[in-house]
């Protein structure tokens, strides 16, 4: 049976609007956890906000569906027409779906975790929340809310990811692609993706000290207290080391190395510097908890695809020296995921004998199918950022030469939030629209 017919109960909440007069509509469909076995019984919600420029409501505009980054993140609350919306406004109506597990589409918690006895069953559902379901839920939402009309998508990091395998599996839905920092290797293999990006973030670290030079001996001077033992997070988590480093996720972003700063800039409750501060110490937690957003972190390996991961980022680490947490100066890590944080976060633990599962079994997903993709006639303009911390340029260009219909813009003026402004955006709507007509 289709994906649509398994898709049920389509509902849309009444109008409201929002900042910059911005038209929203709230949807929500119930689509079963398990796609390969729909008759199973157990089913979740699928959310979907549509926003359109409310001087334009009554035109029929295309729709452009937005495939968020992550994975496990949800789609962002609009407060007016920043970053991508701006251009996007102007041309569609915007559809911003919650991916599965995440903001209102049945998110996954800590507590959803207490409903299975055992790893083994943990895995098992957490196994629904890849890009294949993710993809099968589009199509629900796109038969049962919107007629079953093609649109347009826009991905962003992991949403690109999505696009491959959206244009593998079902390319007649689309009728154009954007993809902003995304493009990931055709042929899986989270070990490569590894040694790769591991290079990346050091050099990140070095352009972080190079700017605010006075932190080589700030962040070592807090990382030898944390060392020390015995501080508490807000939350009695221990702050350890290896935790203190994670904040550099943030290093790939254009606010990334202000933000690092200003979070150790109050380090200190004190100018002796005998007591690390409440402010830091809520910055800290907040930046590394994941209790928003805990499916980044259970499945961040299991979006590369291939054979399964088994903690790549940590076997990838050991080539790294400059990553030990003894070095000085302390140098921090990027978006990889250890399997201490299964053990030393809170809203993690409960993922922790799933996530072990998950890591071990042989069942991967085949994300994306190669001669299709060669074959590919749906236009597709991509931005590859030269410098990108996370998704390699190397491997992104070498997909763009072998997907049909897609064309890479390399640039190193932005960071990998480039589609947060406005002007990434406008540039690959304006080349698609000039293919598409």
């Amino acid at each position: 049976m289709s994906t649509a017919a398994h898709a049920t109960a389509a509902a849309t909440a009444a109008e409201y609007t929002i900042a910059d007069g911005i038209l929203v509509r709230d949807h929500r469909i119930t689509v079963p956890v398990d796609w390969g076995n729909p008759e199973s019984g157990e089913s979740i919600e699928f959310f979907a906000r549509e926003l359109v420029d409310g001087a334009r409501r009554h035109e029929k505009l295309p729709l452009l569906v937005y495939l968020q980054g992550g994975p496990g993140g949800k789609s962002p609350r609009p407060t007016g027409r920043e970053g991508f919306l701006r251009a996007a406004l102007g041309r569609f109506r915007v559809i911003l779906p919650d991916q599965r597990g995440t903001g209102r589409s049945s998110a996954v918690t800590a507590h959803t975790m207490e409903r299975f006895p055992g790893g083994e069953e943990g895995a098992d559902y957490l196994r629904h929340f890849r890009a294949d379901s993710i993809v099968r839920d589009l199509e629900a939402l796109r038969a049962q809310v919107f007629g079953g009309e093609r649109w347009w998508t826009l991905g962003q990091s992991y949403g690109g990811f999505l696009t491959l395998h959206y244009l593998s599996t079902a390319p007649e839905a689309i009728i154009a692609s954007a993809v902003a920092g995304g493009l990931p290797s055709i042929e899986p293999s989270a070990d490569e993706v590894y040694r790769r990006t591991y290079p990346r973030v050091l050099e990140k670290n070095e352009r972080f000290y190079a700017r605010f030079p006075g932190d080589r001996e700030r962040v070592a001077r807090v990382a030898d207290a944390v060392a020390a033992g015995g501080v508490l997070l807000p939350d009695g988590d221990t702050l350890t080391v290896p935790r203190l480093q994670s904040l550099g996720l943030d290093l790939g972003m254009k606010p990334g190395a202000d933000r690092l700063h200003w979070i150790f800039d109050e380090a200190w409750s004190d100018t002796a510097e005998t007591r690390l501060s409440e402010t830091f110490l809520s910055a800290v937690r907040a930046r590394t908890a994941f209790d928003t957003n805990p499916l980044f972190a259970v499945l961040q390996e299991s979006i590369y695809g291939g054979e399964p991961a088994r903690w790549a980022a940590q076997r990838a680490l050991a080539a790294h020296p400059q990553l030990d947490p003894s070095a000085r100066p302390l140098h921090f890590t990027g978006e990889m995921m250890y399997p201490w944080m299964f053990e030393q976060i809170r809203a993690l633990r409960p993922f922790q004998a799933a996530v072990e599962r998950l890591m071990a079994r042989e069942d991967p997903i085949e994300l994306y199918a190669l001669p299709r993709l060669a074959a590919n006639e749906v236009p597709v303009e991509a931005v590859v950022y030269h410098d990108d911390m996370y998704v390699d340029a190397g491997l992104s260009l070498q997909t763009a030469g072998r997907v049909g219909a897609l064309n890479a813009w390399v640039t190193n003026e932005f960071e990998h939030d480039g589609l947060h402004g406005d002007d990434v955006a406008e540039r690959l709507f304006g080349r698609l629209a000039g293919r598409v007509g």
